[in-house]
């Protein structure tokens, strides 16, 4: 409940996942959680090397020694100790160690025998393109103005790579006014400030330009055309002002803007960019002097997103002709997806054209997703759900439980190093083939890891695991509260799975807590309405304490919206003042209200929700939707307008 706006080679893994390694499980686990904490701060004798030699994590202790002695180390010492740990994810950090250890000594070959292709990361990427330089030159040069070509500030580590690209005509005066242009676009004023000393007297009447342009914008109407020696500053200066003046003043923008287009010499990339912003700007603030320039251009620009934009317009205003339009101008993939064949569906049926419209709902209703199962629904069928499903015997689970990977991640979990042990289970799941990721999966579940179990259905691709990612995690909890307070228990589910994604630990960056997402503050206030202690800031994480408060504050949405979890789910999330809001001037289908619903995460979180509880509660039923209907007749055919709120 947020209440705003609103995760290399496989053949060492194959090796080591498929082969029992006859090491101990485990030797002291003390002795190592006191040995890593040592490492860390590189208290070396208080380790006691004979208590954690062997130990299953003894590999975590060697990675702070050598990363401590680094860049004191030959290149070999570091690819030695990768391959040692190529199956863990110690060897891409200590890779990641010695570049910047490597590029910051100034010993580059060093750093390029330890690569493999550039690194992540803007302070590795340039001592890797310095180190590159001269040995393959072209590459580093590119890879230089990919990294100066940006509005923000650098690192200093890439002060000599910037500098050798500036001696050799890697980086011009004309970069260098385009990025001048990238940090105004930014906000970035002091990067402007060092950027313009580093321009010469030619480009005196470009930087007054800019100084008229940041006092007004609709003064590019005004200023020269050619900006810069022979033009070649003018598209990055009127990309940047029009950038700020699309923003500030849609309207005037495009009035400027039609008055300019013809006259000035700029690249098609830039001519692309200010008008896609305009037309964005102009359908989300809704400019109604703009919206037929914008039907003119949107067809040139060719941009899926706009044109999603567009037809959720054309909704808006029941435009179904104009709809059927845009919508068959979609790229294929975006026009295929279930929710714009769902509303070509709508679009036809209304307009009486039902083979065209049930041909539409049938791929429609070939997702798994709230406009697919709406879809079903039209043509009275079950949902689509597409399961899979994996067995393994108890033969090959007793091996995988013995894998390198999984006694790591136990060990880890053990010494409450849990951000390591995620790190090791992930990485694992990345390098897997299809078979190992599965059978992690299958480990995760029976281990009840139901957050990890999750994460690594989404990292290993497993879209059509269900029961993987959507496992009947902490179920008894749900039914219980659900029966409680009225609610159906697979809306809960579909909630927290949505919320946390089943990590009990979860925290929003607006400080939403745990597996249902409550903020602390509204937590206090649903503990004094049932009457029990409060549960503070940690009590809320609780799984029982956590779904019992947001069960209950979900049944409130409920209780508010007269029965209607649609409207219930889109309050839980951007809160009920917006719900209450959003109602008053909604259109009465329950299709478009949640296409009507202003905030894209607030929309798709309505749609996830209730897709979500279709599928438990499938689930729940041996995978068969037959009976379960994702909407209640009363949900389809009420009018969704302010007569939905129990208090007007």
């Amino acid at each position: 409940m947020h209440h705003k706006s609103l995760v290399r080679g496989l053949s060492t893994l194959v090796t080591t996942l498929t082969l029992s390694v006859s090491l101990p499980l485990f030797a002291d686990d003390r002795a190592m959680r006191e040995a890593l904490e040592a490492a860390r701060s590189q208290q070396w004798s208080r380790i006691d090397q004979s208590a954690v030699d062997g130990h299953i994590l003894a590999g975590y202790i060697e990675y702070h020694r050598l990363r401590h002695q680094l860049p004191h180390v030959e290149p070999n010492q570091v690819l030695d100790f990768m391959a040692r740990h190529a199956d863990s994810p110690l060897a891409e950090w200590m890779r990641g160690q010695a570049q910047s250890q490597y590029g910051q000594a100034g010993r580059y070959s060093d750093l390029l025998a330890v690569s493999d292709g550039p690194p992540a990361g803007g302070e590795r990427q340039c001592y890797y393109y310095t180190a590159l330089h001269d040995r393959d030159p072209a590459t580093a040069v590119q890879g230089g103005r990919d990294l100066w070509l940006v509005g923000h500030s650098q690192s200093s580590a890439c002060d000599p790579l910037f500098s050798r690209l500036r001696a050799n005509g890697g980086i011009t005066a004309d970069d260098i006014w385009e990025r001048k242009m990238l940090a105004w676009q930014s906000g970035e004023s002091g990067l402007m400030s060092f950027l313009g000393r580093q321009l010469g007297s030619d480009w005196q009447g470009a930087r007054d330009a800019v100084e008229v342009l940041s006092r007004d914008y609709a003064a590019i109407t005004r200023v020269p055309t050619h900006i810069g020696p022979n033009g070649a500053g003018s598209g990055p200066l009127f990309a940047a002002a029009m950038h700020g003046f699309t923003r500030a003043d849609t309207e005037a923008a495009l009035e400027a803007w039609r008055k300019i287009a013809a006259h000035i010499p700029i690249e098609s990339h830039h001519r692309q960019e200010i008008e896609h912003d305009l037309a964005f700007y102009s359908m989300v603030r809704n400019v109604t002097h703009n919206l037929a320039w914008v039907d003119d251009v949107l067809p040139r620009l060719a941009s899926g997103s706009l044109l999603e934009l567009r037809v959720r317009n054309a909704l808006a205003s029941r435009d179904w002709s104009g709809a059927i339009g845009w919508i068959e101008m979609m790229p294929e993939e975006t026009r295929l997806d279930s929710r714009w064949q769902y509303w070509l569906a709508r679009a036809k049926e209304i307009q009486g054209d039902s083979i065209a419209a049930n041909q539409a709902y049938a791929r429609a209703a070939q997702g798994r997703n709230f406009f697919g199962f709406a879809a079903s629904d039209r043509l009275g069928q079950p949902y689509s759900l597409g399961l899979e499903r994996a067995s393994f015997n108890e033969e090959y689970r007793s091996e995988v439980a013995q894998w390198p990977v999984v006694q790591r991640t136990h060990a880890l979990m053990r010494i409450g190093e849990q951000g390591l042990a995620n790190s090791e289970w992930y990485s694992a799941i990345e390098r897997a083939n299809e078979e190992q990721a599965r059978a992690l999966a299958d480990y995760a579940q029976r281990q009840g890891w139901y957050a990890k179990l999750v994460q690594t259905t989404i990292t290993g691709r497993m879209w059509d695991a269900l029961d993987w990612r959507f496992p009947e995690a902490y179920r008894e909890s749900f039914m219980r509260w659900g029966e409680s307070t009225g609610v159906d228990p697979y809306l809960l589910m579909g909630i927290a799975r949505r919320e946390s994604a089943y990590n009990t630990e979860a925290l929003s960056p607006a400080g939403a807590r745990g597996l249902m997402q409550l903020m602390p503050g509204t937590a206090t206030l649903l503990a004094r309405q049932l009457g029990i202690s409060d549960p503070g800031p940690y009590g809320v994480l609780e799984p029982e304490m956590n779904i019992r408060l947001g069960s209950t504050y979900i049944r409130d949405m409920i209780d508010r919206y007269r029965g209607n979890r649609l409207a219930a789910a889109a309050a839980y999330n951007a809160g009920p003042g917006r719900v209450d809001r959003w109602l008053r001037d909604a259109p009465e289908e329950f299709d478009l209200f949640v296409e009507s619903i202003p905030f894209r995460e607030t929309r798709d979180y309505v749609q996830a929700v209730l897709a979500y509880r279709v599928i438990f509660e499938s689930l729940a039923n041996g995978g068969n939707t037959d009976g379960i209907a994702m909407l209640s007749a009363h949900e389809t055919n009420v009018r969704y307008d302010a007569s939905l709120l129990a208090r007007n």
